[in-house]
């Protein structure tokens, strides 16, 4: 059973939309509970930030668009099951365009990683939407997963530092700082890259604390 603990402030992401010439919409205030782990008797909730400054990414032509020009952000919470078993969690994001998928990776900050679990349509998903999908503000994935959902990275992945094979592997690599989220955006329209709203490799990042 659930222990619920006086809740934290976490950053949301504002559901409003920005104006023309001003600042992007920056996070309000969500508050969410923690729960303590029965085995550890101490919190186990992870978070991060997203935007598009975290990407790691190499436009083909110098001075061609990058996800850092993009105005959008995003927030990812999640909470440990107090037994380990599973991992609610929830996917925000504003100003952001045609998003089609969102996962977390493996990977240390700085560098790009395999995916290891579906969030955004859903943990079972295995392929991105079709864009473009239009412009969304709020909460994009709500969703539980478990180790059903994991998807094991190669005995050869050297992104991946200890790599993973469980839900319990990518719990210790989001403990260790080698685990992020990523949201993909495609706007359906060759050639990719033209923008925000198509950064199809990834247009927010956030690496997972």
């Amino acid at each position: 059973m659930r222990t619920w603990f006086p809740a934290v402030v976490l950053g949301a992401v504002a559901a409003g939309c920005s104006q023309p010439g001003q600042s992007p919409t920056q996070p309000e205030v969500l508050t969410t509970p923690l729960f303590f782990n029965a085995a550890s008797g101490g919190p186990e909730n992870h978070r991060t930030h997203l935007s598009g400054r975290e990407e790691v990414f190499t436009p083909a032509t110098p001075g061609a668009p990058t996800p850092a020009d993009s105005r959008a952000q995003g927030q990812a919470i999640f909470q440990v099951s107090p037994d380990g078993s599973s991992v609610d969690y929830t996917l925000l994001a504003s100003n952001l365009e045609n998003a089609v998928q969102g996962h977390i990776h493996c990977a240390p900050a700085g560098t790009n990683g395999p995916i290891v679990v579906w969030l955004y349509p859903g943990p079972t998903s295995t392929a991105p939407l079709v864009g473009p999908t239009g412009r969304h503000d709020g909460v994009l994935a709500e969703n539980t997963f478990d180790g059903s959902h994991v998807r094991p990275t190669a005995a050869t992945e050297t992104r991946c530092p200890g790599g993973v094979k469980t839900l319990a592997d990518v719990l210790d690599r989001i403990r260790e700082g080698n685990a992020y989220v990523n949201v993909h955006t495609n706007d359906g329209v060759a050639p990719p890259n033209q923008g925000p709203g198509d950064f199809p490799g990834g247009e927010i990042r956030g690496q997972v604390e």
